[in-house]
């Protein structure tokens, strides 16, 4: 079915209360997105995390009256009269359909693949992790998932304990079992994640060596390896709990950061850890370190 999208801009403030309008007003869906057209992460409960400068997009269909919605739009105090918007029709496609085909295998480091679990494997002599994501993000497609997957694949991870803080998919945790750890540990805040990256566990074989628990139910460990790759304010706010997870002469890494936020991030862990060269991909960073 075709549809329309309407894009606003706005200041973080005042987003959440335009969603809410659209929403109110025949949209089908809402998203938000940063100036960077970068789709949010999940946030942790209770909270919703905005960029400064955020686009929100309404999904209507394509027989809505968009002119008689505009009017209405234009009656509310937090848009007014004139407020700067955009309409765009969008190409009728089977859009999960559209995605699969442009879902193809990818290389990290010398060893390591990631392949979408409807396609044949390009190397059966690598380290293939077959990967349907379902509903939990985490494909290897965004630079700070591809920075941590190839930050693995150059460990010796053999007998390794990892804590996979924020698994999402399970595409890290995976990984490095594929890659010779022999226990991860997953957390996430969505029980959706919990049950995409145990599907995802299962069709590598390796569903029996990962422990998967919501925040609630985290267990207390030490790992050899500790990944994180979720945002910069809960790697802020959550440093202690992160970091108890490592032993010392663990190795840690950060990653869903902006370029810009790693240095802090990287100069705030540094109380603990040794840290290493701040990698950057595009836009974003990855920080890792190892414990003292």
């Amino acid at each position: 079915m075709p549809w329309i999208q309407l894009k606003i801009s706005s200041p973080a403030k005042y987003a959440e209360q335009i969603g809410d309008i659209l929403s109110a007003n025949g949209s089908q869906a809402v998203s938000f997105f940063d100036a960077k057209d970068t789709p949010m992460y999940e946030p942790k409960p209770g909270e919703v995390m905005l960029w400064p400068d955020t686009e929100v997009v309404g999904l209507y269909d394509a027989n809505y009256d968009m002119a008689a919605l505009i009017k209405r739009l234009e009656k509310s105090r937090v848009l007014g009269k004139g407020f700067a918007h955009k309409i765009e029709q969008l190409e009728d496609k089977d859009w999960e359909r559209e995605w699969m085909l442009n879902f193809h295998p990818m290389q990290f480091g010398q060893r390591l693949w990631i392949c979408p679990s409807w396609r044949d494997v390009p190397d059966p002599s690598a380290v293939n992790v077959m990967l349907d994501p379902g509903l939990a993000f985490g494909t290897g497609t965004h630079p700070t998932t591809a920075l941590c997957l190839t930050w693995l694949d150059g460990l010796a991870l053999q007998d390794a304990t990892v804590v996979d803080f924020g698994c999402g998919s399970g595409i890290l945790g995976i990984a490095a079992l594929k890659l010779g750890a022999k226990r991860v540990v997953g957390i996430d805040i969505d029980p959706q994640a919990i049950l995409a990256s145990q599907d995802n566990a299962n069709r590598n074989h390796v569903g029996e060596k990962i422990e998967l628990y919501l925040p609630a139910d985290q267990p207390e460990l030490k790992a050899d390896v500790v990944l994180a790759n979720i945002l910069a304010a809960p790697i802020r706010e959550l440093r202690h709990i992160i970091s108890a997870y490592c032993k010392t002469g663990g190795r840690l890494v950060l990653s869903g950061l902006l370029d810009n936020q790693a240095q802090e991030i990287n100069d705030l862990y540094s109380q603990e850890f040794d840290m290493e060269p701040i990698a950057i991909q595009g836009d974003w960073a990855r920080v890792s370190g190892i414990k003292r």
